[in-house]
C-alpha cells in the first residue's frame, strides 16, 4: 500500500474522520469501537442505519481524535475481516463536489471474477494515493467485472492508465481509462452503436444456417447463433453479430415485426441483462409515472369496509358524487382485505366524496376515506409521524400530588416577580394560561414577600371552599385579606401565586426539606423545574420537553441555542457563538442528550473545534497555493 503524505493529507483530512463500507448487517457500533480503539482514541462512531426498520445501510463513520490514529487505522486495517467481510475503510469526504468532478477517478474493466477490492488495491496503489476503491458486485456479492479507483491527483491517474491499460491481469486484458458520467460517455447524445443483435419469436421454424441465411442480406455476419435446449430443441431465439454498426442497425430496422409464416419476429440491440432490467425498470417507472399523474387527486382508497360490501356496492355508495371509471375492493382468495379504491374523472368529485363519506357507516362500520397515497408518500408521512412521536415522547404525565379533598387539578408554570407591596391573586385552572413568565428574582425584604430558591417554580391550585377556615388562618400570616375567595380586581399577571395553604421560610433560609400545612403538601424547594425530567441550566427558565414540543421548530432551535451558549462559553469563550450555531444544526434530539451530559456536549465542541481549525487550514493552504501560482506565473 503507497504511504500517505500526512503533510499533504492534513489540510484535507484534519478531522481525522474515516469512512467504513461493505460492513455486514449485524456489524454494530460496539463492534467497530473494538476494531478501531486499538488505532487509537476514538471519539465516535455511527452506523449509518434506515430511518424506518433500522436496518444498518451498510457503511459506517469512525471519527479519531487525532489524524495520525485515523491514518493508522487506514494503513494497517483496510480489508481486515469483520464478519466474514472485508472491510473498505478511506478518508471521509463530506463534500461530494471531489466525488463528483471525476478528477484523478479511474475507471477498469474485463477484471477477472477473482479480483477483489484488495487485489485491486494492491495492483494500483504502487502509482500514488488512492482515496478510494471498489469493484461492483451484483446482488450475490460476485464481481462483475468492471470497478473504479479514485486517486489523489490526476497525475497519478493518468499515470495508471498509461502503464495498466491494456495489460494481463490474471490473465485478462484490462481496459483502464478515465471515469466518465453517463451523460459524458460517447453515443450517450444519441443512438449507441452496436454490431449485435437478437432475434426472437421465430419457434423452430429457423436454424443457424436458416437466420444467417436470412440475415446476410443486409451485410456479412461474423458469427450466429440459435439457443437449443437440452434436447437439441430451438428456443425460438438467436444471435446475429455484423462487422460493421451500419449493417446491424439496417437489419433491426428491416427485420423487426418481420413476418415468418404465422410468427413475427423480434429483432433488436443485443443487451445484457442487468441493461435489459434497468430498461424495463425504467419504462415500468415511467408508466407508473404517468399513471399517477392521470389518477393524481381523482383516486380515493377507502378502508374498514364491511366484509358484506363488494365492487358493485362500493360504486353504488360514491355514485352519487360523480363519474365512477373505476371501482374495486381488494381481495385474497375470494374474501374481502377491508380495502378499496374508488377513481373519479374530475378532483372536484373525489374531494366531495371525501368529506361526505369519511366516518360515514356503510354497512356496520365506519369508512376511512382519503385521497390514495404513493408508497414513497406514505412512507414520508409515517417517517414524520415516527418523528414527532420521538419528540413528544419525553413528555412527563401530568404530576399528581397527594393532595386531600380531591385536590388533584394542577398545573406548573413559572411565576413572575412579585414586590412586596404586591396582592396574591387567584385563578382558577380554567382562567390559568399555560405560557412561561420570566424567571422570578423574589424579594426578600418587607412584609408578605415570599422567600424562595432563586428560579424555583411555584405551583397553582384551585382551593375548595370548604377550606376557607384554613385559608382565613393562613392569610392572616401572610397579610391577605381573610376571606374564603381571593379579591379578583387586583389581577395581576398569570404568573402570580396564590398564597392559600403556604408555609414561608423564616429568616431567609432556604428549605431543603418539603414544608407542609393541613391542606397540602409544597414542593421541596430545591425542585427548581418543577417537572422530574426538565433541563435546568443556570440562569435560563428550565426547558421542559412540553414546553420544546408546542414550539415551532425555529422556537425549538432558539431554545435550545440559549441554552447551550452559556455552557460552550464556559468551554470556549472566543468561538462560543459560532461553535453554538454549528452545533444547531444537529437534530434537537442529540441537542437534548448534550443538555444532559456535558461529556457528550464537551465531545461534540472538540469535534466543532476541529472543523473550524480544518478550515482555517483550509484557507490558509488555498492562500498559500494561490501566492505560489501567483509567484511561478
Amino acid at each position: 500500500m503507497a504511504a500517505t503524505n500526512t503533510a499533504a493529507a492534513a489540510p484535507s483530512y484534519p478531522m481525522a474522520s474515516l469512512y467504513v463500507g461493505d460492513l455486514h448487517a449485524d456489524v454494530t457500533e460496539a463492534m467497530l469501537f473494538d476494531k478501531f480503539a486499538s488505532a487509537g482514541p476514538v471519539l465516535s462512531i455511527r452506523v449509518c442505519r434506515d430511518m424506518i426498520t433500522r436496518r444498518s445501510l451498510g457503511y459506517a463513520y469512525v471519527n479519531f481524535q487525532q489524524p495520525a490514529d485515523a491514518e493508522r487505522a487506514l494503513d494497517t486495517m483496510n480489508f481486515d475481516l469483520l464478519r466474514g467481510r472485508p472491510l473498505r475503510i478511506m478518508w471521509s469526504q463530506r463534500d461530494p463536489a471531489l466525488r463528483k468532478s471525476g478528477v484523478g477517478n479511474v475507471f477498469i474493466k474485463n477484471l477477472d471474477k477473482n479480483i477483489d477490492n484488495k487485489s485491486l488495491y494492491d495492483t494500483f496503489s504502487a502509482f500514488g494515493n488512492i482515496l478510494s476503491c471498489k469493484i461492483m458486485t451484483d446482488e450475490n456479492g460476485q464481481s462483475k467485472g468492471f470497478g473504479f479507483v479514485h486517486f489523489e491527483t490526476q497525475e497519478a491517474a493518468d499515470n495508471a492508465i498509461n502503464k495498466v491499460n491494456g495489460m494481463l491481469l490474471a490473465d485478462k486484458k484490462v481496459f483502464v481509462g478515465r471515469f466518465m458520467s453517463r451523460n459524458q460517455r460517447p453515443g450517450a447524445e444519441g443512438q449507441r452503436k452496436f454490431t449485435n443483435i437478437f432475434i426472437k419469436n421465430f419457434g423452430d421454424q429457423l436454424d443457424e444456417e436458416k437466420l444467417r441465411e436470412l440475415f446476410s442480406q443486409f451485410g456479412k455476419i461474423t458469427s450466429c447463433k440459435v439457443e437449443m435446449d437440452e434436447n437439441g430443441t430451438s428456443k425460438g431465439f438467436g444471435f446475429c453479430s455484423y462487422e460493421n454498426p451500419e449493417e446491424a442497425e439496417e437489419a433491426v430496422e428491416k427485420m423487426n415485426s418481420y413476418s415468418l409464416g404465422d410468427k413475427q419476429l423480434y429483432v433488436g440491440r443485443f443487451q445484457k441483462k442487468n441493461e435489459r432490467q434497468s430498461e424495463i425498470k425504467r419504462k415500468k417507472d415511467l408508466q407508473r409515472q404517468e399513471r399517477l399523474y392521470k389518477y393524481q387527486g381523482v383516486n380515493l382508497y377507502i378502508k374498514n369496509l364491511d366484509d358484506t360490501i363488494d365492487d358493485e356496492r362500493l360504486r353504488k355508495e360514491f355514485s352519487k358524487f360523480g363519474t365512477i371509471t373505476s371501482a374495486r375492493i381488494m381481495s385474497e382468495n375470494g374474501r374481502s382485505r377491508g380495502f378499496g379504491f374508488v377513481c373519479f374523472s374530475a378532483p372536484d368529485e373525489a374531494t366531495k366524496a371525501v368529506t361526505e363519506m369519511n366516518g360515514s357507516i356503510v354497512g356496520s362500520k365506519p369508512l376511512y376515506v382519503a385521497l390514495a397515497q404513493r408508497k414513497e408518500e406514505r412512507r414520508m408521512h409515517l417517517t414524520n409521524q415516527h418523528m414527532q412521536r420521538i419528540a413528544t415522547s419525553r413528555v412527563p404525565p401530568q404530576m399528581q400530588l397527594p393532595f386531600p379533598n380531591g385536590m388533584g387539578g394542577m398545573m406548573s408554570y413559572m411565576a413572575a416577580p412579585m414586590g412586596p407591596s404586591q396582592p396574591r391573586s387567584f385563578f382558577p385552572p380554567s382562567a390559568m394560561p399555560a405560557y412561561r413568565q420570566a424567571q422570578p428574582r423574589w424579594s426578600s425584604a418587607a412584609s408578605g414577600g415570599m422567600r424562595g430558591q432563586a428560579g424555583g417554580q411555584m405551583i397553582g391550585m384551585q382551593i375548595p371552599q370548604s377550606m376557607s377556615a384554613a385559608q382565613h388562618r393562613s392569610s392572616g400570616m401572610l397579610g391577605m385579606p381573610g376571606r374564603g375567595g381571593m379579591p379578583m380586581g387586583n389581577r395581576q399577571t398569570p404568573g402570580h401565586m396564590m398564597g392559600a395553604g403556604v408555609v414561608r421560610p423564616q429568616g431567609g433560609a432556604q428549605q431543603q426539606s418539603a414544608a407542609y400545612t393541613r391542606t397540602a403538601r409544597n414542593l421541596p424547594s430545591n425542585n427548581t423545574g418543577g417537572f422530574g425530567n426538565s433541563i435546568v441550566v443556570a440562569g435560563q427558565d428550565p426547558l421542559t420537553p412540553a414546553g420544546l414540543a408546542n414550539a415551532t421548530p425555529q422556537e425549538q432551535k432558539q431554545m435550545l441555542g440559549e441554552r447551550l451558549f452559556p455552557l460552550i462559553q464556559n468551554m470556549q469563550p472566543d468561538l462560543a457563538g459560532k461553535i453554538t450555531g454549528m452545533l444547531l444544526e444537529i437534530d434537537n434530539t442529540e441537542l437534548l442528550h448534550m443538555l444532559e451530559s456535558r461529556e457528550s456536549l464537551k465531545a461534540k465542541v472538540e469535534e466543532a473545534i476541529a472543523v473550524l481549525q480544518a478550515h482555517q487550514a483550509k484557507q490558509i493552504f488555498a492562500a498559500k497555493q494561490a501566492a505560489t501560482n501567483s509567484a511561478t506565473s
